[in-house]
């Protein structure tokens, strides 16, 4: 089942406003035609740029370093997650204040970007190379890495190995080439982290 995350992710880039008062972040959404957003979904990730599509991964890649932020992103990604405005603003709430401005940057330049930009090009079975070669690497580098990301189980233990995998995997990740790297991210905002491990094609 297609799980995409855009949604949520723009949508948090609209609410900003409030929680940069919040925060004392200076960020500024003038631009954004909420209306356009919400009504193009998947297109503003399409036509997002490739530098604010590595924006976002590196606020991710910051995140991951951290335990407790780590499981809050994690959490996201968990098969039986719900991926509502709701459920994201809990989940930023979690972290820590670089992290919080780091991501309502990224979301913000991902909806500007978004709605100004005109298509990228983008590759599915390229994205998904990337991430298997990825995956290849991190089973190489880590002992239990394949068990985790492939783990279905609901219990703690298996969430906390499904979050260690998805460490592992952005941490692969952020060595690529930027355009490999984006094409990596474009292909988790849409499909899931999921995906990378069943091998399953993308919905249409």
């Amino acid at each position: 089942m297609r799980r995409n995350v855009l949604a949520p992710l723009l949508c948090f880039a609209l609410a900003a406003p409030g929680l940069a008062a919040a925060q004392h972040y200076e960020i500024d959404l003038s631009q954004i035609d909420t209306a356009a957003v919400l009504s193009t979904g998947g297109d503003v990730l399409r036509r997002a740029t490739p530098e604010a599509i590595d924006a976002l991964f590196q606020a991710v890649l910051h995140a991951s370093r951290e335990p407790a932020e780590a499981r809050a992103l994690c959490a996201l990604f968990e098969p039986d997650a719900t991926r509502d405005l709701a459920a994201f603003q809990r989940t930023v709430d979690r972290l820590g204040p670089a992290s919080r401005n780091r991501f309502a940057s990224a979301f913000t330049n991902v909806a500007l970007t978004g709605l100004q930009g005109q298509p990228q090009a983008f590759d599915p079975a390229a994205a998904q190379q990337v991430l298997r070669g990825a995956a290849v690497t991190a089973t190489l580098l880590h002992d239990g890495f394949m068990l985790g990301l492939t783990s279905t189980g609901t219990d703690e233990a298996s969430r906390t190995a499904r979050c260690r995998a998805f460490r592992q995997m952005v941490d692969v990740l952020k060595d690529q080439p930027q355009p490999q790297r984006v094409l990596a991210t474009r292909w988790l905002l849409a499909e899931g982290l999921t995906l990378v491990a069943d091998g399953q094609p993308p919905a249409r």
